[in-house]
C-alpha cells in the first residue's frame, strides 16, 4: 500500500509536522516559552479548558526535541512550527530582562516592582529572595529561572496567579507549591532551575492578592 496517497485531514494539511531531522533537535528555553505563549492565548480564547491547558503546560516543559513540542499546538489555529519561532511582543526571550546574583550575599526584589519576561536568580553561597506578592505585571507570562549551589532562591506570587515549575535538585532542596489560578487570563509564572547542594522554593503568599486582574490584563492583551 501507498501511505503518501492516503487522503489528509485539512487540520493536517495546515500543520505540517517538522521534518524528521528537525524534530530530533534539542528544543530550547525558547522554544518551549513560545508553544507555553501560544497555549495561554487559546486558553484565554476558550480553545482550551483549564484542564486541557494545564496538563499541555506540563508536558511543554518536560518535552526535550522539537518533536515533542509540535503536537501539543497541533489542533490549534495560528500555531506555526517549532523550529521556526516567529518572535512577538508576548514572547519569553531567551535572554534575561534581568539578573539576581548573590555569591556569599544577598539579593532582594520586593514591593511595587515591574518583573520582566524571564529573570534569572544565580544563589553561590547566598540568598536570592523574589517577591512578586505586590508586583506590577506588564506581562503574563513571567519564567523565573533559579540556580542554587549551596544557596537559596525564593519566590513568592500572589494567591489568585498560576504557578509552575519544573526544575531538579541534586543533594538539595527544589520545593514549587503549584497553584492553578481560577481567574481566566492571570498571569503565569514559570520557574525553572536547578539546586545543587542548596534549596529553590516558591510558594504563594497568603493574603496577597492582585487585585483589579481583569482591568490590569485586559490593557496588555489588546482586548
Amino acid at each position: 500500500m501507498d501511505l503518501q496517497k492516503q487522503p489528509q485531514s485539512s487540520s493536517e494539511a495546515a500543520q505540517p509536522a517538522p521534518p524528521a531531522a528537525d524534530a530530533e533537535l534539542r528544543a530550547s528555553d525558547a522554544d518551549r516559552d513560545r508553544i507555553a505563549d501560544l497555549l495561554r492565548d487559546a486558553l484565554a480564547e476558550g480553545r482550551l479548558t483549564a484542564e486541557e491547558h494545564s496538563e499541555r503546560i506540563d508536558r511543554v516543559y518536560e518535552a526535550r526535541t522539537l518533536g515533542e513540542l509540535e503536537p501539543l499546538v497541533r489542533d490549534l489555529p495560528g500555531a506555526r512550527p517549532a523550529q521556526a519561532p516567529a518572535p512577538g511582543p508576548g514572547t519569553v526571550p531567551a535572554e534575561p530582562d534581568e539578573n539576581l546574583v548573590a555569591v556569599f550575599s544577598s539579593a532582594v526584589r520586593k514591593g511595587r516592582w515591574r518583573p520582566g519576561r524571564r529573570t534569572h536568580a544565580y544563589a553561590v553561597f547566598g540568598n536570592v529572595e523574589i517577591d512578586l506578592s505586590e508586583a506590577l505585571f506588564e506581562y503574563q507570562h513571567v519564567v523565573v529561572k533559579a540556580f542554587s549551589v549551596f544557596g537559596n532562591v525564593e519566590v513568592t506570587v500572589p494567591e489568585n496567579v498560576t504557578l509552575r515549575g519544573s526544575g531538579s535538585g541534586i543533594l538539595g532542596n527544589w520545593e514549587i507549591d503549584h497553584l492553578e489560578s481560577s481567574e481566566p487570563g492571570a498571569p503565569v509564572v514559570q520557574i525553572t532551575g536547578l539546586a545543587v547542594l542548596g534549596n529553590v522554593e516558591a510558594k504563594p503568599k497568603r493574603g496577597s492578592i492582585l487585585r483589579d486582574l481583569h482591568h490590569k490584563m485586559r490593557k496588555h492583551l489588546g482586548s
